[in-house]
């Protein structure tokens, strides 16, 4: 049986928190009656605080776009999982593509954010993906196992087990590109298959794989149904309530679908 679905959000550096509050108001209503999806919105760090009192009486959950490794200290312009906590964050995503594009973060900072993330109970939704230069060249299989063995690799078992791994194709992020279903769904597996190896099958068959890039409304349902894709992280689609409560619905319909074949 498919597992319940996770659809994350990642609202990038979109949305005061004025406007944060607007969406998340029609969120909340476009998607008041699904009970079988996991739903995750990760506005800004200045919308946090007011998007945390919105979702108090509602199946949402909030989710944060980065955080540092260390709960306090001298880290100007940096947020800490304490804060996080403090403001009713679950979720925070970890080693995002822009993360490691723009702000230089490597698998190794990356991994020390995740023991920490962990640590203080927030459940990372960690990323990984290869470049479209690193497809062409047929090295996508091994940049995405490095990424894995050297940001994840190293955790314990129970920890590993608490963890989200998104694969997010840097070429499709933001591109209007998709990878094919089949395509993901075959470094999907693969992922699986790393996580297996490792830490053992049961393990490997627990851990929620999310698709990103590019997510649509017309395209949910064909990733959705592959058996290894258990969810989706969201960019641009999540901006507007329409299409991200489109992209829950699919993604319920087709776990039905699944539990019904």
């Amino acid at each position: 049986m498919k597992k319940k679905p996770l659809i994350a959000g990642n609202w990038k550096m979109y949305k005061t928190a004025s406007e944060a509050v607007a969406l998340v108001q029609t969120i909340k209503a476009a998607t008041h009656t699904i009970s079988d999806v996991t739903i995750v919105v990760c506005p800004p760090f200045t919308a946090l605080g007011k998007v945390s009192e919105l979702l108090a009486d509602c199946r949402i959950e909030l989710g944060a776009q980065n955080m540092y490794s260390a709960p306090e200290g001298a880290f100007t312009g940096e947020i800490s999982p304490t804060m996080l906590k403090d403001v009713g964050c679950r979720y925070v995503i970890l080693g995002h593509s822009e993360r490691r594009q723009y702000f230089r973060e490597d698998d190794i900072l990356i991994h020390e954010k995740v023991k920490t993330a962990l640590k203080y109970s927030l459940v990372p939704i960690v990323c990984v993906g290869e470049t479209l230069a690193e497809r062409e060249s047929r090295t996508h299989f091994d940049v995405v196992k490095t990424q894995f063995d050297e940001s994840l690799g190293r955790l314990e078992k129970d920890d590993i087990a608490k963890v989200v791994i998104a694969y997010e194709p840097v070429w499709a992020i933001g591109t209007g590109k998709t990878a094919t279903p089949d395509q993901a769904e075959q470094m999907h597996s693969y992922i699986r298959r790393l996580i297996s190896e490792r830490y053992g099958q049961e393990i490997g068959t627990k851990i929620p794989l999310l698709y990103g890039g590019s997510v649509k409304p017309d395209n949910t349902r064909s990733l959705m149904e592959k058996p290894n894709i258990d969810g989706a992280l969201v960019g641009g689609a999540s901006l507007k309530a329409e299409s991200f409560a489109q992209i829950i619905q699919e993604a319920q319909a087709a776990r039905e679908a699944g539990v019904k074949s």
